[in-house]
């Protein structure tokens, strides 16, 4: 497997051997040579991630541990590994490097493995799991024509709508221009203004003169105008709205007529592409990248530009296949990019779950000593395609997205990315644990490349008890720390490239669902699929509640279908094989709905089984009410 070749020092295939090949882990700031080398974490009647749980011992016969490595059992009768060369501990009993590899040292003493079957070379350790996924990201890599065409399918609600528009009357969410000005496009078609009070000219739009640069809106508001161009706020958390700015209480038109709350997808889209719109420089600047390598051959062009020559229009060249690109090709190579950045051998980002297929970023990806180097570059990337109107293949959680988007994540987050874990909490949040007899501390223990490390979660957190007066602090700091442990620096690396491109506060106005859906697109949702691969528990297909749901399935648009399956789901996009390839936490999980509650409950939705409970509700005229009321709530209500 390749990795990024642009590192400085980079082994290749043809390196000197050190003559080791052990297959003992790369070096770590850990030292323990003693049998309390593996400190215990959280410990609930649950399995906790992380490698914190029991492990007994295994009565299959096992090969020997390698020179150097020895196995010892700690106060709590786990068993766990020490490696006294490189002086660290690991709860992974160490096994030979698969065949075909070698374990090397570079000339800055640096670890590095090789491939002789490939002729390629990583930093990360292979074992025969990572190698399996290497090659399940090899297969999906080979079927990546049948999933272009389905990419190519997808859309954001309103593009068909805007192009009509456009064609009649260019859409401009500001309005008339003020009396005696006048737009206009010089000869390199850049847009300026001309003021026939004053006979001036100024690139500055004279309607948004000032606004990037007031104080930001609050949480949860947006700011739109009317036809007539005067500015009224939208408060998304109250679904109401006013012409009183909640940053001065000034309003813009006193007694002015009454405008209906309304969450438009549509027209948060459309402001955005005019914002961009106006970010935009005259001209195009050239990519050229080969197929073979795509990854290093993206990252040197898109750091070595200005960051805002990559506002110009893009045009993408792979060599041997030269032609004009009207945004296929460009279509094509954020296709192909996005899907490169998952290799495995690259250790940039993970899947955020077993069977979730949403990406996070990699706290192991530190052993790629140009890390950070290469998520500033993922961030221009990301950027760009949010700048350019174009689609990436696969999407981030969305604890992700909400990071992209400046908002606060916690408790509920985590449980679309690691839900044992947020169980785990649920039960201590439920549960008195003095009385059950739990003893934990405000530290947990984290593994990364089979390396166990403790974190305090505040200062001395590994002396401080948990008890039922501060558990729910505990609660929230470990919450926190399991949506950002050890991804700080990458993060920060992240968004330094993705605003450089395009500023955060340009994309206040959406929700993380939405994000994704701008980010990743929509498909047309054939909905005789939908009903033919679900199932039913204590309703039948024949149920009034059932016949209801699939009628307000089908009087709903598109847009909103995405959103019922986001609510349902936790993602908008679907397998290459329709709602029949549907996965869930445990695996393949079909779209299920249950009889949960009374008539007088909101649905809820298991987002990790793909599940709805729908009370028994007497009407159809309730079912939709409440179902529209939960998959309009911005934040997932009723989300579990």
């Amino acid at each position: 497997p390749r990795r990024p070749a642009s590192v400085n020092g980079s082994p290749s295939a043809t390196s000197e051997s050190d003559g080791s090949s052990t297959g003992s882990l790369p070096p770590t700031n850990i030292n323990s040579n003693t049998s309390e080398g593996a400190t215990s974490g959280l410990i609930i009647p649950l399995t906790i991630s992380g490698g914190s749980g029991p492990r007994p011992l295994n009565p299959v016969p096992q090969a020997p541990l390698p020179p150097g490595w020895e196995q010892r059992v700690d106060q709590h009768g786990r068993v766990y590994y020490v490696d006294h060369i490189e002086k660290r501990t690991t709860w992974d009993r160490p096994e030979p490097l698969p065949p075909g590899w070698e374990r090397r040292v570079d000339n800055m003493g640096r670890i590095y493995y090789v491939d002789h079957f490939t002729r390629t070379t990583t930093w990360q350790r292979p074992t025969l799991e990572s190698v399996r996924n290497y090659e399940q990201w090899q297969l999906q890599r080979s079927q990546l024509q049948g999933a272009m065409q389905q990419f190519n399918q997808r859309f954001i609600y309103g593009n068909q709508d805007l192009f009509t528009t456009s064609q009649n009357k260019e859409f401009d969410p500001l309005g008339p221009l003020p009396p005696g000005w006048e737009k206009r496009t010089d000869s390199n078609g850049r847009v300026y203004f001309v003021n026939h009070n004053t006979r001036i000219t100024q690139w500055e739009d004279p309607r948004s003169q000032g606004q990037l640069n007031e104080k930001p809106l609050p949480e949860g508001w947006e700011m739109r105008f009317t036809v007539d161009g005067i500015p009224y706020f939208v408060d998304h958390n109250r679904r109401t709205t006013t012409y009183i700015d909640p940053r001065t209480g000034k309003s813009a038109l006193d007694n002015g007529p009454q405008i209906a709350y309304v969450r438009d997808f549509k027209a948060k889209v459309q402001y955005f592409r005019f914002w961009c719109q106006q970010l935009a420089m005259p001209q195009h600047i050239k990519i050229t990248v080969t197929r073979k390598t795509l990854f290093e051959d993206s990252f040197q062009q898109i750091m070595s530009f200005n960051p805002q020559d990559l506002r110009r229009r893009l045009w993408v060249i792979f060599p041997g296949e030269e032609g004009l690109d009207y945004g296929g090709v460009a279509r094509e190579w954020f296709f192909l990019l996005s899907h490169e950045v998952l290799n495995p051998m690259y250790c940039l980002f993970e899947y955020a779950g077993k069977d979730n297929y949403c990406l996070q970023i990699n706290p192991a990806s530190y052993i790629n000593p140009d890390h950070l180097k290469y998520f500033r570059f993922i961030g221009r990337f990301i950027a760009m395609a949010l700048f350019h109107g174009k689609f990436i293949d696969t999407g981030f959680s969305l604890p992700f997205y909400k990071r992209i988007l400046n908002k606060p994540v916690g408790l509920k987050d985590l449980e679309s990315i690691d839900p044992e874990f947020y169980n785990s909490l649920i039960w201590v949040k439920e549960n008195n644990i003095e009385e059950c007899g739990l003893e934990m501390y405000f530290s947990v223990d984290k593994e990364i490349l089979g390396e166990i490390k403790s974190h305090d979660l505040k200062p001395n957190g590994g002396n401080i008890l948990v008890t039922e007066e501060n558990k729910e602090e505990y609660i929230r700091m470990v919450a926190e720390w399991r949506l950002s442990r050890g991804v700080e620096e990458q993060t920060q690396a992240f968004f330094e490239g993705f605003n450089e491109i395009l500023p955060q506060q340009y994309l206040q106005y959406f929700d993380a669902k939405e994000l994704e859906v701008l980010l990743c697109g929509m498909q047309e949702i054939d909905l005789n699929d939908w009903k033919r691969h679900a199932i039913y528990r204590h309703y039948t297909r024949t149920s009034k509640q059932i016949m209801w749901f699939w009628q307000f399935v089908k009087e709903i648009d598109n847009e909103k279908r995405m959103r019922l399956l986001q609510f349902v789901t936790g993602t908008c996009r679907l397998p290459v094989g329709g709602f029949a390839d549907l996965m869930g936490s445990n695996g393949p999980q079909k779209f299920c709905i249950e009889k949960v509650g009374k008539e007088n409950w909101l649905p809820r939705s298991h987002t990790c089984f793909n599940r709805l409970d729908l009370p028994p509700y007497k009407s159809y005229e309730q079912l939709k009410e409440k179902l529209l009321f939960a998959i309009e709530e911005t934040e997932g209500f009723g989300q579990e």
